[in-house]
């Protein structure tokens, strides 16, 4: 028995051996930090770029995420929802404002506070964190109120004291950026004078004032930097191991491109007015169409971009509206209709292609051959209203126009014709006799309108 066991054991030692030579370890070729550049306003472009990235990083085992950012700030709601992806990422976010002359200006404050490392490029600045409403002006609750003698009851930005919303808003954003500053280990006191006042800081003096962690001229010297750093990753001490990492870029993707542009939020207010526009433009003239289809779309754009509509609502509100203009189209054929329905559809397909989740993704596979069909369909109704609208009337009083019909009786300006073997009243404003040949020239209710055939040939001899 004792034997058996000795032989057990040494068989036991004998696999875990073997095993461990196939075991999962990174060789220093496989290892490798990925970097993402987010340039201009946060919004949902962003939001949805920086998802992507983490999930690429996550999936490769990236030692760390540099996230380059240059921004003026943007909308709240995606600036904590990058917040939240950064917080929960398995892999390391290095969050680096660069090139020289960048900024991370108000919401970019918060999400390089929200990095695991953070550094600044030379002559870069941070700071102004201050909320701002959309198209309106900053509000600083903690402005100086002159409510002495002579007072106005206004604080140093000219706004009546007391605001509690303005003060519940600015309250929020000072306790988010502290939450931060304690988890990273920042300065939480700058953080939030950042957004009371508005305060901006340089490279250098954010180091100085212990806001951030590094100031690196480039990436390579940011990874050396960086390397034997601890952090805090989803919960768990990590030992950073970047120096002399190959940094590869992650480049936005055409849709990410495509969500960029739609959410600038110069672009979002002018999706927003030609979508109101339009639609108020359809409702004065009803069937114009064009205004109508384009309104609809753009007005769903616009909300997206504004972030009031997340990405699966807005890709589903498309498809249904897709849908909706393509019956119309086979009701009332314009081609208009169709072109219309067939871009939403396909824009709200390729939108939900890009929700994850389980058991919600749509494959290419069925929106495809769903987005040529209805393409193919639209573009064969607008063929046949287009050869239709260039070929003569065949029914109806139009296609009355022009016919040769024959007088049965006629007394003064009036009598009654044979048209289409049927017996027909009619008026005429020259002298008609029995038998002459006449044309039609006009049908007003019941009425057909003739003249003379040769005096219409006698007219366009002359």
């Amino acid at each position: 028995m004792r034997l058996v066991r000795v032989a057990l054991f040494a068989a036991a030692v004998l696999a875990a051996a073997v095993l461990s030579s196939f075991s999962p370890a990174r060789t220093a070729a496989e290892r490798v930090a990925l970097s993402t550049s987010i340039d201009g306003a946060i919004g949902p472009g962003s939001a949805r770029q920086l998802k992507e990235a983490l999930s690429v990083a996550a999936r490769r085992n990236a030692e760390v995420l540099i996230l380059q950012l240059d921004t003026p700030g943007g909308l709240v709601t995606s600036m904590r929802e990058m917040i939240a992806d950064i917080l929960a990422s398995p892999v390391p976010v290095v969050g680096y404002v660069a090139p020289a002359g960048g900024h991370a200006a108000s919401a970019g404050t918060y999400i390089l506070y929200a990095t695991h490392v953070a550094a600044m490029a030379p002559g870069t600045n941070i700071g102004a964190a201050t909320p701002v409403e959309m198209g309106g002006l900053p509000s600083l609750p903690g402005g100086e109120k002159d409510n002495g003698p002579g007072g106005n009851g206004k604080d140093a930005g000219g706004r009546p004291a007391g605001d509690a919303m303005l003060a519940k808003v600015t309250n929020d954003a000072v306790a988010l950026i502290r939450s931060l500053a304690e988890l990273r280990g920042h300065n939480g006191d700058w953080g939030e004078k950042a957004v009371r006042e508005a305060a901006s800081l340089s490279a250098s003096a954010a180091l100085d004032q212990h806001v951030i962690d590094f100031v690196a001229r480039d990436r390579t010297e940011l990874l050396q930097l960086v390397d034997g750093r601890t952090v805090d990753v989803a919960g768990k001490k990590e030992v950073l191991a970047t120096k002399g990492l190959a940094v590869e870029t992650l480049e936005p993707g055409w849709f990410i491109q495509l969500l960029s542009v739609i959410t600038n939020p110069n672009i979002a207010v002018v999706l927003m007015l030609v979508g109101v526009y339009g639609l108020v433009f359809e409702f004065i003239s009803p069937g114009a169409v064009a205004p109508g289809v384009v309104g609809a779309t753009c007005l769903l754009l616009g909300l997206y971009a504004l972030d009031l509509l997340p990405i699966n609502y807005t890709g589903l509100a498309l498809m249904l509206l897709g849908v909706a203009l393509l019956i119309m189209e086979a009701l009332n054929p314009t081609a208009v209709l169709g072109l219309g329905g067939a871009a939403a559809f396909l824009f709200g397909a390729t939108m939900l292609l890009q929700v994850e989740g389980p058991g919600f993704a749509i494959s290419w596979a069925i929106i495809g051959p769903a987005a040529a069909v209805t393409l193919g369909l639209a573009l064969l109704a607008g063929t046949y209203v287009w050869a239709a609208r260039r070929n003569p009337p065949r029914v109806g009083g139009e296609a009355m126009r022009g016919l040769a019909v024959d007088i049965l009786d006629w007394d003064g300006g009036e009598g009654h014709v044979l048209a289409l073997g049927e017996r027909w009243r009619a008026k005429a404003s020259e002298p008609i006799m029995p038998g002459d040949s006449a044309e039609v020239t006009a049908v007003r209710d019941l009425v057909l309108t003739v003249r003379r055939r040769d005096a219409a040939n006698d007219g366009a001899r002359r």
